[in-house]
């Protein structure tokens, strides 16, 4: 059963999907990303990796949220994810982009 699927029945199973119109589901993924990187505040990186067990608990509840989205809008994951890299790819060409931290703009043209 893939993560989708097993989504799908949990949301399913407790009939929740009436509760979660794209708007309900768009805030309660920048809740939850605001939960995780509440886990980094005030902290190193190698700090908040201590607790890797509230880190995954977080970066979960993004995903299931990001999963719902994508069903409700009929979205395939793998799909749009395939698509966004291509993107990524013309913005961020690797000549320009390797080991750079800079936004698509700022590369030397």
């Amino acid at each position: 059963m893939t993560s989708m699927e097993k989504i799908t029945q949990f949301r399913e199973e407790r009939n929740w999907r009436q509760f979660h119109n794209e708007k309900d589901l768009a805030l309660s993924i920048s809740l939850e990303a605001a939960e995780l990187l509440e886990l980094f505040q005030w902290k190193t990186s190698e700090e908040a990796r201590k607790n890797p067990e509230r880190l995954k608990e977080e970066l979960a509840d993004v995903l299931i949220y990001s999963y719902m989205m994508a069903d409700n809008l009929g979205f395939d994951i793998d799909e749009i994810i395939a698509e966004k890299l291509v993107k990524n790819a013309v913005k961020y060409p690797v000549e320009k982009s390797k080991d750079s931290k800079q936004k698509y703009n700022e590369l030397s043209q």
